[in-house]
Formats: C-alpha cells, sequence, structure tokens
C-alpha cells in the first residue's frame, strides 16, 4: 500500500462537476495505491501513519491539531512504466480488491477521530488542490 501526501490548504474532488468530496481548510491530500498483496492490517497502519504524519505546519499531525483529510482512491500509483511506453497495471489490486481497504483506511481514519472526506472510488474524478508549499511525500507500508 501507498499514498502520495501532499499538504494542502484545501482540495476538491468532483465527479461529472459534482463536488464529492473536499476539505476547506489546511489538511492533506492523500491519494491512496492499494497493492495486490495488501490486506486489512496494512490499511490500518496506512491510516495510523497518515493520522499522524508530522508535516503539517510545525511538524505537526493530524492526530495533534485535528486537521481534515481528503483520502482519494489511486490505481494509478502502482503503474509500472520499467518496459516500454505503456504502463503496467499488474501490481494494482483490483477494484473488488482495493475498495474494501480503501474503506478500511478511511473507516480507520474515523476510528481515530479524524475528520475524512473521500472521493469516489471507481470514478472519473478531477482532483484540485491548493498545496501549502511545495511539500509532498511517498508513505509506503
Amino acid at each position: 500500500m501507498k499514498a502520495v501526501v501532499a499538504r494542502v490548504t484545501r482540495a476538491a474532488v468532483t465527479v461529472e462537476d459534482t463536488v464529492v468530496g473536499s476539505i476547506d481548510e489546511p489538511g492533506l491530500l492523500v491519494l491512496l495505491g492499494i497493492h495486490v498483496d495488501d490486506d486489512s492490517a496494512k490499511a490500518a497502519v496506512m491510516a495510523r501513519k497518515l493520522h499522524e504524519l508530522r508535516i503539517l505546519r510545525e511538524e505537526r499531525s493530524c492526530a495533534e491539531t485535528g486537521a481534515p483529510l481528503l483520502v482519494v482512491s489511486q490505481f494509478t500509483l502502482y503503474g509500472d512504466t520499467r518496459k516500454g511506453r505503456r504502463p503496467s497495471w499488474t501490481a494494482a489490486a483490483r477494484g473488488e480488491v482495493a475498495e474494501p481497504l480503501v474503506d478500511a483506511v478511511v473507516a480507520e481514519l474515523e476510528r481515530r477521530g479524524a475528520t475524512v472526506s473521500t472521493g469516489q472510488f471507481g470514478a472519473m474524478m478531477a482532483v484540485q488542490s491548493v498545496n501549502d508549499g511545495p511539500f509532498t511525500v511517498l508513505v509506503e507500508v
């Protein structure tokens, strides 16, 4: 499981011109990819890491500040471009495996007290964000 995490001042996800998820204050935009070998234990670890990741201002976390997270599923994080010019998606979990694990990460974040908004799994989403500085990290479990 991996996530690209950006510190943002606001972010939104739209599907067919309708906002399906957003945060309107400083927090984290999380693009979450699920690997074919991931399981619920990794989902719990990822949620903990995201909630406690100290990349907000003054090296603080969402757990410390109550900052919201916008979680968007992103199978393309597992695109393999080592051969040829067309990515291979064999490492990305299929939808029926990935969706429950994305939901598990979100549920665990909420169980920890986080404010979480999401995209729409499997939809063609437009993601807009206003980054808080050029601060983006890769988180893997």
